[in-house]
């Protein structure tokens, strides 16, 4: 019994408990794992009921792999607070000791109230230990060194040899980029050089802007469904909305943050997995993109820091196509508005919504291989569309629309319609500065969640029945059917429109009951 009572016990990282775990799954016999590990069946039991937890601690990257525990810190927002600076830090690959950490923590702790918390040695070591630094300052992955050069020598030296291994094992219908982009959606164009080069840290302005999230491959065969956030979570032109063209969230600022980013990651991973596939995803290494989760179907490359106004696809001419078909949009309701001589409403967060989906389902598959060749990161003789046929925007027809409604609305003189693109082009997209900040930005969400703050207030619009949807289509048909050379591809689109309504309601009237239909007079 003595030598019962002395027996060490053992303990297991993470890591080792999600390898046995992986070996359960992989269909062994439950006795044949415990004895490859060495491990009891009551402590197998024991790490498969706790799976889903430990599963979530190392997905989510809040701790390391090679942590035997999860029990979590005394000053646990300290501890956040302190870990998402020096993800930041860590991702500029800059050097930091322990006494800078020590002291980083201390005024933090102040920052946050706490006049009692010591940032002590064993603090440190225990700080060290739940995130996995010091493995993952020596084991990160070698995309680090994408982050060190600047310049062209740095550009130069990517195509020439990292690039060249990220995309060595996909074709370039499996080679993506996702980049953030802001938007102020209400801008009208006589106030563009009022908005032109604001960053919009916060203040009213925080109220008319969006981050749109994007992503597309290098064939331009695949663009995926954007991710729109904005400052308010319960936005009143939503109300009733249960299905859009995007994927809408909010938070106070209407930034991309770590957590919105990684969420939208693994929905991109799952789907990957239910595909079979398996993808590269190249992107910056902005605040938002450092702390990734754990990824099972996707890779990840980052691009050389401060390169990506040369490098990033998206970035060269796909998200500003984007904002061009945008901004075309907005100029056609505004001119619809003057001839009828109605007044000139704001958009609301819908509107825009449907509009920014518009335009980014309308960048032609030739504008994205064209920016992709442009990186540098597919050859030129990779396209199999017309390169020469991927026009640059504005076009002439743009530029007249533009010219009639500046001169309706008194735009300066100087302003012309690049002007008003490329207004929002500065716009902060991620939370890089401000840790503490940050941290209340994402736990207060009632901030996040006000109906009234930065919502337009128009009259609500009454619902519309299935019935009259239908003949909406119906009435629209008429209408075309009285224009000249009309495309074959509009009637398509409207047959498709009409079909899926038409099934809608027929579906509907098949699951009612009989006696529905024979209501007694």
């Amino acid at each position: 019994m003595a030598n019962k009572g002395n027996k060490k016990r053992r303990q297991f990282s993470l890591e080792e408990k999600m390898k046995v775990v992986e070996a359960v799954d992989s269909g062994k016999r439950k006795g044949d794992v415990a004895k490859e590990f060495g491990i009891t069946p009551s402590t197998l039991s024991t790490f498969l009921k706790d799976r889903t937890k430990f599963e979530k601690k190392v997905r989510e990257a809040s701790v390391g792999p090679q942590r035997k525990r999860m029990r979590s810190a005394l000053y646990d927002d300290i501890d956040k607070a302190v870990f998402a600076w020096f993800q930041e830090i860590h991702a500029k690959n800059i050097l930091v000791t322990g006494s800078v950490i020590r002291k980083k923590a201390l005024n933090l702790a102040n920052m946050l109230g706490y006049d009692n918390f010591q940032a002590s040695v064993g603090w440190l070591n225990r700080f060290r230990d739940r995130h996995g630094i010091a493995l993952k300052a020596v084991c990160r992955e070698d995309t680090d060194r994408l982050m060190n050069g600047l310049g062209i020598d740095k550009v130069n030296e990517w195509h020439a040899g990292e690039i060249i291994k990220l995309i060595a094992d996909y074709s370039p219908d499996d080679i993506f980029n996702a980049d953030e982009t802001g938007v102020f959606f209400q801008l009208l164009p006589q106030h563009t050089l009022a908005a032109k080069g604001d960053h919009c840290r916060g203040g009213k302005k925080a109220k008319q802007r969006l981050t749109a999230l994007f992503c597309c491959n290098a064939s331009g065969t695949e663009k995926m469904r954007p991710l729109i956030v904005g400052r308010s979570a319960s936005p009143r032109c939503l109300k009733n909305i249960h299905s859009l063209p995007c994927d809408y969230r909010a938070n106070q600022w209407a930034w991309m943050t770590r957590d919105l980013f990684n969420e939208w990651l693994i929905q991109v991973d799952a789907r990957m997995k239910r595909a079979e596939r398996r993808i590269l995803l190249l992107i910056d290494n902005c605040s938002a993109h450092n702390m990734l989760p754990r990824l099972e179907r996707i890779q990840v490359g980052y691009l050389p820091s401060n390169c990506t106004a040369v490098l990033q696809p998206l970035n060269l001419g796909i998200i500003h196509t984007m904002k061009v078909l945008y901004r075309s949009h907005l100029l056609k309701q505004i001119l619809l508005k003057l001839s009828s001589r109605e007044d000139q409403e704001k958009v609301d967060i819908k509107q825009a919504i449907d509009m920014i989906a518009a335009a980014w389902w309308s960048v032609k598959p030739s504008t994205v291989v064209k920016c992709w060749q442009k990186a540098g990161i597919i050859p030129m003789e990779f396209a199999e569309c017309d390169i020469e046929s991927a026009a640059s925007e504005p076009d002439t027809a743009i530029e007249k629309l533009w010219h009639t409604v500046a001169i309706a609305t008194c735009v300066p003189n100087e302003v012309n319609f690049q002007d008003f693109v490329t207004a929002d082009d500065d716009l902060i997209i991620s939370q890089d500065t401000d840790i503490i900040q940050g941290m209340v930005a994402g736990e207060n969400t009632s901030e996040a969640g006000s109906e009234d703050e930065g919502e337009v207030s128009l009259p609500q619009q009454p619902k519309v029945t299935i019935t009259e949807a239908i003949s909406s289509v119906q009435k629209l048909r008429q209408f075309l059917s009285t224009c000249v050379d009309v495309p074959d591809a509009i009637f398509g689109q409207l047959n498709g429109i009409d079909e899926y309504l038409m099934k809608r309601v027929t579906q509907t009237l098949v699951d009612s009951k009989i006696t529905d239909f024979l209501q007694t007079k």
